[in-house]
């Protein structure tokens, strides 16, 4: 890495318990200009500061190139499988078993009116009773 690091990229550390499940390139073909690791930590700093990919600072890999890595692993199952893996080796390290039990689920209950539709306050009216029950 021959740039001044972000606080969003991945230490050596983190690198090293990552890597097993980041894709490498194919055996065939052009090897890729980009490492994973460059590629990976451009994804961070979008996915942390909120910015779009387009206005991922020019040190990083161009936009393109990490989106199209970003979604690659979206549609191949990578993401899902790193965070199960990374779940696993921090429940493991607390104690527990590496998955779960048991869940808990929640929910709120919200009373709502019997029929459904806009409701609301006409202030144009004059009164609130309707006109046929004053006698018009």
């Amino acid at each position: 890495m021959s740039r001044t690091p972000y606080p969003t990229d991945l230490t050596d550390h983190q690198w090293r318990r990552m890597k097993p499940w980041v894709p490498t390139d194919a055996a065939t073909g052009r090897p890729s200009k980009y490492s994973k690791r460059e590629i990976v930590n451009a994804i961070l700093y979008v996915t942390r500061n909120g910015c779009t990919w387009r206005g991922l600072p020019h040190d990083f890999p161009p936009y393109r190139i990490v989106f199209h890595w970003f979604r690659k692993w979206q549609a191949d199952g990578t993401w899902e499988r790193l965070h199960t893996k990374l779940r696993e080796r921090v429940r493991e390290k607390a104690g527990r078993s590496a998955k779960p039990t048991a869940a808990v689920l929640d929910s709120q209950t919200i009373k709502t009116t019997e029929q459904g539709g806009p409701r609301g306050y006409d202030a144009g009216k004059k009164s609130a009773r309707p006109q046929a029950a004053r006698g018009r």
